[in-house]
């Protein structure tokens, strides 16, 4: 957050162009979001997907007379977390965002003590019945689905390698579409699946994809912050693709990563400033999907992606938005 400065001659300049007993009309004050994230604002995965939307509605609205952005990243540990997200509230924030599912328990608990205040937290659909709570998520499993049919058309040992956080939210639903999407081309391609049980651990994420590759796996997908730890890994190997989530995640190794789903928060965002401004504070969830732009298949343009394993990626995309292919989550 930043305070814009003006110089005495700039002061003057503006008072001499006011006209004289005319009326004063304030400025508006600008809206004042806080976010608490995991990790940090630059992770390529999710705390940068939410940072990235903040941003961008930021510029949307003006700039920051319009709409300040202040933010703690790195927040693991819940206990930290929740004395940031607390703090903010009580410095006046129009809107305090939790950025983690594990930060729940503690929304529920502060919100309470601060009615004026909103509240956002995700990915869950969780509001507590509380008015001045909001909820996000993402339908992770569809992303997964069409990178799942994409890895199954690329595969040539048919064998694929999944490493995931903590078996719950969207690391769950990512993975579980991400099968689906396999079998869809070709049940008998092996997805073999580690959960580390760390959001956080890169070293441990690391060894799982070391491990898959070790065990003939040719491609890998995976969920969390830690994922720079198994596309080091499939870096290292040389020829692994990579598949992402989250955030798109192809500049982390041009050549490897084939796409990426990507979460695109703004719409849910100034959806719920809107909805602020009108006097509603909460009670809400958003949920992205496909069909609503909240999420986006990005392939990167500097992997050459067969045309056979593009149309089916397509086509996979129209039926999740048509209805015609169902998702498991």
């Amino acid at each position: 957050m930043s305070i814009r400065r003006f110089s005495i001659v700039a002061l003057a300049v503006a008072l001499l162009a006011a006209p004289l007993g005319g009326p004063t009309v304030a400025a508006a004050a600008p809206f004042r979001i806080a976010i608490v994230m995991p990790s940090a604002t630059t992770d390529m995965a999710f705390s940068q997907s939410m940072f990235s939307a903040l941003k961008a509605v930021q510029k949307e609205m003006g700039g920051e007379t319009a709409l300040q952005i202040a933010y703690s990243e790195g927040m693991f540990k819940v206990p930290d977390a929740a004395a940031a997200i607390r703090d903010y509230a009580s410095q006046g924030f129009n809107m305090v965002i939790a950025h983690g599912s594990q930060y729940g328990s503690s929304v529920e608990e502060i919100a309470k003590d601060f009615p004026k205040t909103i509240f956002a937290w995700g990915t869950d659909v969780n509001t507590f019945g509380l008015p001045n709570v909001y909820a996000y998520t993402a339908a992770a499993e569809q992303g997964g689905y069409v990178n799942g049919v994409l890895a199954a058309k690329l595969t040539k040992s048919k064998v694929i390698g999944v490493t995931g956080p903590v078996e719950i939210g969207d690391a769950k639903t990512y993975i579980s579409g991400f099968a689906q999407g396999v079998a869809s081309v070709d049940p008998g391609i092996r997805v073999s699946k580690t959960w580390t049980g760390s959001f956080s651990n890169v070293a441990l994420m690391a060894e799982a994809a070391k491990t898959h590759i070790a065990a003939g796996a040719d491609v890998l997908t995976g969920s969390s912050q830690a994922v720079v730890g198994s596309i080091g890994a499939a870096k290292e190997k040389g020829k692994v693709l990579w598949f992402g989530t989250q955030y798109d995640q192809s500049s982390l190794a041009p050549e490897l990563v084939v796409a990426s789903q990507q979460y695109d928060w703004t719409g849910v965002l100034k959806e719920m400033i809107k909805n602020s401004k009108a006097g509603k504070l909460g009670g809400e969830k958003y949920v992205a999907q496909l069909t609503n732009g909240g999420l986006k298949i990005v392939y990167n343009p500097g992997f050459a992606l067969p045309k056979d394993a593009r149309a089916a990626g397509d086509k996979a995309i129209k039926g999740i938005q048509s209805g015609a292919i169902k998702i498991t989550p």
